[in-house]
């Protein structure tokens, strides 16, 4: 990679020092009071040439060179960090360390900004996370953790950064890359892993726990996690308080970006499967409680900013007593059983399953009602065709979702009509049109499907179609919500496709072990970019509750998808 410009900072005084002198400002007045200004006014960053071109000459005027502060920053800094620096009117760049009278470089000495870095690796990688001390060790050539005996692949500015904070790795401890091709030469090299700034993360990386932590959770400390580096203005004691005072982090108008991952700019979506509160699931939850299936999973539900559930059956008054064995497959729930959704914190619920019409017109508008009463958002069914199609808007933290979502086998399957509730029929060249219009619009659209089921890891080729259509038609997300089993993944350029999660609760335990396995799928957007996705497995213990798997359990499942999915 082709070592950088140098960046300025900003403006600050009027006279320049030279580097020999000592600064000394009365302490308590503002830093313009002194210089004689008035408040200065912002103007963009703009990098300065190391070799300045020099302006033709003219027989009337000789330009003078700047007065003020000048200020040098490290050009190996990541470059969305320089990119945030806005200059005030009396701080000028400085193409040198030595002709500056202020620094910015990586060090906690005067720290102005935390850039928070993600250890990563390739998706279907197995290892979930390392401690900090074998990430230092492999720095050291010393061969720690899971990917000791693989050089940590690292771009210039990274590698320039922690070797500050570390010292230089030991040889061939890491293998520096441009930063375009670390994604695509992971994958190609697998085991493989990486470390890269926060704002670099794809989809396609997935985000290894660093001592327990990772930038992806909303429960991530950034003071705590030993992948933040800090950045510091240094230079004169004296000078550098003046300009932290009016310039610093908590300013009205910082000299940069105090960070790259900013809370309040993240969104965590669940996905989940199956939901068909009947039979021995319901049955279970009459013996032991309605808010029993949800009780080992329930935190990972809650915890979502926005909690997904395909429910597939409509609640009704008139609900008879679950049978466990009941011998047909037309099914109502008791409204009693809402309260489950209730517990697990429902936000959106998806209505293109095979039996919302079981129980008739006047189940499915009652259930309607029941979800309007709570504010939740529905789509892929509705009281009218209109009214399913609609993709379902949220907005939050900046970034703008829209989820939609048709039945894919139609027929009796999928009876919305211009005057009759019920489940979308899939009508994939409106679809694909509509989620091409959503994301021209700015939206992040995430699309489900009631597909036909497959009792296979394996997807099959027609859901290869339909899904891989709509995927290249701009969903970032594309979920089957139809699959009893868990199902393959793949990836359309930074767009994933999930062909099936397996249930969330229903009560096929005794069918497979493939059954029993499934997944929760938590999507991580970020200032308006899908960024990554975890995959959460559970595993049913009896016909309505599942649990977290352990780790033997989760790496055979794992090992048995990412199979399926051909990596």
């Amino acid at each position: 990679m082709k070592k950088r410009p140098v960046f300025p900072i900003f403006a600050l005084m009027l006279t320049l020092l030279s580097a020999c002198a000592k600064i000394s400002l009365p302490s308590g007045e503002p830093l313009p009071a002194l210089l004689g200004f008035a408040t200065p006014t912002r103007t963009p960053f703009l990098p300065l040439p190391i070799t300045p071109t020099p302006a033709p000459p003219t027989p009337t005027f000789t330009p003078e060179p700047p007065q003020g502060v000048f200020l040098w920053a490290d050009s190996l800094l990541p470059a969305a960090l320089l990119q945030s620096l806005a200059l005030p009117v009396d701080i000028f760049p400085a193409a040198q360390p030595d002709q500056a009278a202020l620094r910015l470089e990586v060090g906690d000495q005067h720290p102005v900004s935390r850039w928070v870095y993600a250890l990563v690796a390739p998706f279907p990688d197995l290892p979930q996370g390392v401690s900090s001390e074998e990430v230092q060790r492999s720095w050291r050539g010393e061969r720690a953790g899971p990917y000791g005996a693989q050089p940590l692949l690292v771009d210039e500015s990274t590698l320039a950064v922690f070797s500050a904070l570390w010292g230089a790795p030991a040889e061939g401890a890491v293998l520096p890359l441009p930063a375009a091709d670390l994604l695509t030469y992971a994958w190609e090299h697998r085991p493989a892993w990486a470390l890269v700034p926060f704002e670099a993360l794809d989809p396609r990386w997935k985000v290894l726990q660093v001592d327990g932590q990772s930038p992806l959770w909303k429960s991530f400390d950034p003071a705590g996690y030993p992948l933040t580096a800090p950045v510091s203005l240094n230079g004169e004691t004296a000078l550098v308080e003046a300009v932290l005072a009016l310039y610093g982090p908590q300013a009205p108008s910082p000299l940069l970006a105090s960070s790259n991952r900013d809370p309040g700019k993240l969104t965590t979506v669940a996905l989940t499967g199956v939901t068909a509160l009947v039979r021995a699931t319901a049955y279970t939850m009459e013996q032991r409680g309605v808010k029993y299936p949800g009780k080992d999973v329930r935190d990972w539900l809650l915890e979502a900013d926005v909690t997904h559930i395909s429910n597939e059956v409509p609640f009704a008054r008139n609900c008879p007593f679950p049978n466990p064995v009941q011998p047909d497959v037309r099914f109502c729930s008791d409204p009693r059983y809402i309260e489950l959704m209730e517990d697990v914190g429902a936000d959106i619920v998806e209505l293109t399953g095979d039996h919302f019409q079981d129980w008739g017109e006047e189940a499915m508008l009652y259930t309607l009602d029941l979800y309007k009463e709570r504010g939740w958002l529905y789509y892929g069914g509705g009281a009218n065709l209109e009214e399913g199609r609609q993709a379902a808007i949220i907005e939050h933290n900046g970034n703008r979702l829209a989820f939609i979502g048709c039945n894919g086998k139609g027929g009796g399957f999928a009876q919305a009509s211009a005057n009759h509730p019920g489940a979308v029929v899939c009508d994939y060249a409106w679809m694909q049109a509509e989620i091409a219009r959503l994301r021209a619009e700015g939206y992040l659209p995430i699309a489900t499907f009631q597909h036909f089921e497959y009792y296979t890891y394996q997807a099959q080729p027609n859901q290869e179609r339909d899904f891989r259509g709509v995927a290249q038609a701009g969903a970032v997300v594309v979920s089957g919500s139809q699959a009893h089993q868990p199902q393959a993944l793949e990836f359309v350029g930074s767009s994933l496709i999930h062909y099936g999660l397996g249930n969330l609760f229903f009560d096929q335990y005794d069918v497979s072990q493939a059954c029993r396995q499934a997944f929760i799928d938590r999507h991580v957007f970020y200032n308006g970019r899908y960024i990554g996705t975890e995959l959460l497995p559970i595993l049913f213990v009896d016909y309505a509750r599942a649990r977290p798997m352990d780790p033997g359990e989760r790496e055979d499942l794992l090992h048995k998808v990412f199979a399926a999915s051909g990596w």
